[in-house]
């Protein structure tokens, strides 16, 4: 009897950085684990729908892969002499078949590890996230190549560079030193961060969310947190995704069209997802020390757990992003402290903030500052000012929801 597509691919997803980090562990080569890997991904899609789980898939996937790797090692050797590549490379970064009689060792998760190596600061934060979630996510090249929008020949060169990077540096498949792995990990977190940003309000497009991405930055930040349990940040960082997206049902209207925070409807949240999310970050605050993500997620849950946008808990707010502007210099969180400045003292104290903001060059062209600055001036009563920055902040978006909303905001307030 056959299986949903839907149940095989949820397991290939789970079982994809397991494999891999075996043949990895094993062969010390990941650029060429991962394309046996994918190749052994492909095989169970299309066998395992039509035949039924094997009895032991995880098994299944690290044989049919093993197999494959052998091929493409034994391939490569036979095409370099083996005393030049000895001479030009060290014996232990040498690719070679193990021994028949040697046993392969398939009881170990590596996906902590293969997460902070497919993150690695030598590789720029473009092929980080692609590398991530092709390895880490078991996500295709054309699957990954959709959802940022480009070509999958593109996609594909980006991701096969950042392989040869890692090759090529001769990176240790192994945790990173004590001393070096806090960095590490905040790295590794802003890769996760940014891909469910980029899910939640996609930059490019027709549509607002891209939900493939949002889904899988949210089920990599679990396998994350069940790994590092004790991390507050990384609590944090899945907190603030769950309270975040626990409004997406309520952030588009039929046709598609933006939503904004205050006119939603709140009882199209959900309220699982609020309340998971809500007790994650209470639990990481008290267990400390308090870093970005928790700050976030406490704002967030501010939000989710406000009756009503006119009930909002907007002194708190305020009071949370004073901390987490101390704590991230990040210009963004200034824009966002400046209109929660403005719902607590009033339209004039946001605008004088945002004023500090016009020389900041990180914001230069980005349509925030002046979407905001149009609010305010909303709310001022000031109608012509917020009517231009309302078509300026339109004009400077490149997200076509986001472009309709802030057209439609102007357009109404020009008509009186």
């Amino acid at each position: 009897m056959g299986l949903p597509d839907r149940t095989v691919e949820d397991l290939l997803r789970e079982l994809a950085p397991q494999v891999l980090g075996v043949l990895t562990r094993r062969f010390g080569d990941f650029a060429t684990a991962e394309d046996a890997v994918q190749e052994a991904l492909l095989a169970a899609a299309t066998q395992w729908p039509a035949e039924g789980l094997p009895d032991n898939p995880r098994g299944w996937l690290v044989q049919v892969a093993y197999r494959r790797m052998i091929e493409l090692v034994r391939a490569e050797t036979a095409r370099r002499d083996r005393e030049e590549r000895a001479a030009r490379r060290e014996g232990d970064h040498r690719r070679t078949a193990p021994a028949a009689d040697e046993p392969l060792i398939t009881d170990r998760d590596d996906t902590l590890v293969l997460l902070f190596l497919c993150c690695h600061p030598t590789l720029s934060t473009a092929s980080a996230i692609a590398l991530t979630l092709r390895a880490v996510g078991g996500l295709s090249t054309a699957e990954i190549a959709r959802a940022f929008l480009v070509p999958e020949a593109t996609m594909a060169q980006r991701i096969s560079r950042a392989k040869q990077r890692i090759r090529s540096s001769g990176l240790p498949f192994r945790m990173p030193d004590e001393g070096e792995r806090e960095s590490r990990l905040a790295t590794v977190l802003h890769v996760l961060y940014l891909i469910f940003t980029e899910g939640h309000t996609a930059t490019l497009g027709d549509d607002l969310r891209r939900v493939d991405l949002s889904e899988e930055a949210l089920r990599l930040t679990r396998a994350l947190h069940a790994l590092l349990p004790d991390d507050s940040e990384v609590a944090g960082l899945l907190a603030l995704m769950l309270l975040t997206e626990a409004r997406a049902p309520a952030r588009t209207g039929p046709s598609g069209e933006l939503i904004s925070l205050a006119d939603q409807d709140r009882g199209r949240w959900d309220a699982a997802a609020i309340d998971e999310g809500t007790a994650l970050v209470t639990r990481a605050m008290a267990r400390g020390p308090v870093g970005p993500y928790q700050l976030q997620a406490a704002i967030a849950a501010l939000h989710d757990e406000a009756p009503s946008a006119a009930q909002t808990d907007w002194p708190q707010i305020l009071a949370l992003y004073q901390v987490l502007e101390r704590l991230s210099g990040n210009p963004v969180v200034s824009l966002n402290r400046a209109v929660a400045a403005a719902m607590v003292h009033g339209p004039a104290a946001g605008l004088d903030a945002l004023a500090t903001l016009d020389a900041d060059p990180r914001l230069a062209g980005h349509h925030r500052l002046d979407a905001a600055r149009a609010h305010l001036y909303e709310m001022a009563g000031d109608r012509d000012r917020a009517v231009a920055h309302y078509r300026v902040a339109a004009g400077l978006t490149t997200s076509l929801p986001e472009q309709r909303y802030l057209r439609m905001r102007a357009a109404r307030l020009a008509q009186g």
